[in-house]
């Protein structure tokens, strides 16, 4: 967010430049324009609120709900508290029409003082010095009616209505309202050049068509208004309570708002139906800024960065690591297995649960790296010796020869012991007390929450077995590395942003098995004998002859104990 507010900035900067020196005779660009009005001029405002989206009802004084005069342009000390700002409160009469999703106008006009917005009062209104912008207050958001219920008594928690509602529509797009808005006058008297005013800053700015200059920026503000404070508007209502504050607003924080309305729309249109009014995950932002110290606030917004970063170079290192790994020894097979079923049970949730398309498409991807990395442990051949051909897996010989496999089965077979009894008891948990559309999604989400709640168990069996081997020089250290650094960038986002407290615990339960790795690094101390991550040694790359390290004796001697059974 941080980097796109930037860009923008310099964007504009760039276009408010002044046009460099031309030689006389050559071709010259529109010239820049300035602002019509001066700082300290005196300009009256009238705000009406109307169901209609373009407003010619001047003479109608119950739509007039505030009118201010004498307004300084660009004084940043008057008004009652002595820093430019103004505040009304009152009340709205609702209409039928706004009961029943009819949208309500905001129409804010500027004029020169001791002049009327209404064009029909030939006397005393003035076009050149009249400017308004208009903004529909009240927010459209779709309400989603699942048919759920508890699977053993048939009971749920929803009312009449609602269970009515889910089997007829499923879902229905309901009026909203939040009581706040703030209208900015932009205090600037930056020269623009017609045509070249960079976007999203060219929505605001309105030129003048006779002599060529631009009226002064109205930004009608409601970022702050967070989404679950939005109620929604019904028939129970009479009237609704609307606060405006009228106060100046600086250049380069009004290009902020404006990247990030910019932005809101521009995801509205790439994404489906409905984005605009989804917007959690906004809200979570926003009240990071607004209950977060700054300088921990500061902070977070630079780590945040580096966590794209290191983000990127996992996913490159890890496959690196898989793309150039010829032996799976001390690696656990099973574990690159269970990855890819969860992420299959992540994506077929997330399509159950009608996500929207950004989370499906990066599920989507996690489920085409594990699926990749599946020939890189198994052999896949097809079996035509019956009828019908089917599909034969068998694991890779550096693996199914070596002592780390059967070190691996041994650490699932006791990981069972306990991973299973979990699993039971979490899915009587969830049937007995959850509501779930149908048995499909029962059994989703229970496992869903259950490798969310457990998950982190299936780490310990690479642990295992690097504790049976006495080495970590097989695992992909680079690629942990960066992940363990975004797992405590995680945790700073987590006790700075507002998050489930389950998600909190999943962070720490991260650090404590990535603090475990370290421990092993620490006691298996480097071995030029033994193999690394990537199939060699350091006896290798000196061109010595190998010899065996103390794991990889006991690899041997067990591999070759199995051979001469058999």
């Amino acid at each position: 967010m941080a980097t796109r507010l930037l860009f923008i900035y310099l964007i504009s900067s760039f276009f408010k430049r002044s046009p460099s020196n031309t030689q006389p005779g050559a071709a010259t660009g529109p010239l820049p324009s300035a602002n019509l009005f001066m700082k300290g001029a005196y300009l009256d405002m009238f705000v009406y609120v109307s169901e209609n989206e373009v407003f010619t009802e001047f003479n109608k004084p119950e739509f007039l709900f505030w009118s201010e005069f004498q307004v300084v342009y660009g004084d940043w000390n008057s008004g009652p508290y002595a820093d430019g700002s103004y505040v009304k409160s009152g009340e709205i009469a609702i209409t039928e029409a706004m009961q029943n999703n009819g949208s309500i106008y905001l129409h804010v006009f500027f004029t020169e003082a001791g002049h009327s917005p209404n064009p029909d009062d030939t006397d005393n209104y003035n076009r050149l010095g009249t400017f308004h912008r208009s903004k529909r207050l009240n927010r459209y958001k779709k309400k989603h009616y699942a048919k759920t219920m508890n699977l053993l008594t048939g009971q749920t928690v929803a009312t009449a209505e609602e269970i009515k509602k889910a089997k007829e529509v499923g879902s229905e797009v309901l009026s909203h309202w939040h009581p706040n808005l703030t209208i900015n006058l932009l205090d600037d008297q930056t020269h623009w050049v017609k045509g070249s005013v960079p976007p999203p800053l060219d929505q605001y700015i309105e030129f003048e068509p006779s002599t060529g200059r631009y009226y002064p920026a109205i930004f009608l503000n409601d970022y702050w208004n967070l989404n679950a404070d939005y109620q929604p508007i019904n028939a129970s209502l009479q009237t609704l309570t609307l606060t405006l504050t009228l106060a100046p607003i600086a250049s380069w924080k009004w290009q902020m708002y404006a990247a990030q309305t910019a932005k809101k729309s521009w995801w509205v249109s790439w994404m489906d139906e409905g984005a605009e009014e989804n917007d959690d995950d906004q809200d979570t932002v926003k009240k990071a800024f607004l209950d977060t110290n700054p300088y921990l606030l500061a902070v977070t917004v630079a780590v945040s960065v580096l966590h794209s970063i290191f983000e990127f170079l996992a996913f490159k290192n890890d496959i690196q690591f898989w793309r150039t790994r010829e032996s799976l020894e001390g690696l656990s097979a099973r574990t690159v297995l269970f990855g890819v079923f969860q992420s299959v049970v992540v994506l077929l949730y997330v399509l159950d649960n009608e996500a929207n398309t950004l989370v499906r498409i990066s599920c989507l991807i996690g489920v085409g790296i594990d699926c990749w990395k599946v020939p890189k442990v198994l052999t896949i051949t097809l079996d035509r010796s019956g009828v019908v051909p089917w599909p034969r897996f068998v694991y890779k010989g550096s693996y199914a020869t070596s002592a780390t496999s059967d070190f691996d089965k041994t650490a699932f077979k006791y990981l069972s012991w306990l991973l299973f009894p979990l699993l039971a008891g979490y899915a009587v948990y969830s049937l007995l007390y959850q509501e779930h559309k149908g048995w499909y999604s029962w059994m989703l989400g229970m496992v869903y929450g259950f490798l969310l709640t457990f998950g982190f168990i299936m780490m310990t069996p690479q642990l295992f077995i690097n504790y049976k081997l006495k080495s970590v020089a097989h695992l992909p250290w680079r690629m942990m590395t960066y992940k363990a650094l975004n797992t405590f960038i995680d945790d700073m986002f987590a006790f700075v942003i507002q998050m489930p407290t389950m998600y909190r615990i999943g962070c720490l339960r991260d650090d404590v098995i990535f603090f475990v790795y370290l421990y092993q690094r620490w006691i298996y101390r480097v071995d030029p004998k033994r193999f690394n991550e990537f199939g060699t040694t350091g006896e290798m790359a000196a061109g010595v002859e190998p010899s065996k390290a103390i794991g990889d004796t006991a690899m041997h001697e067990e591999t070759t104990g199995k051979q001469k059974s058999e």
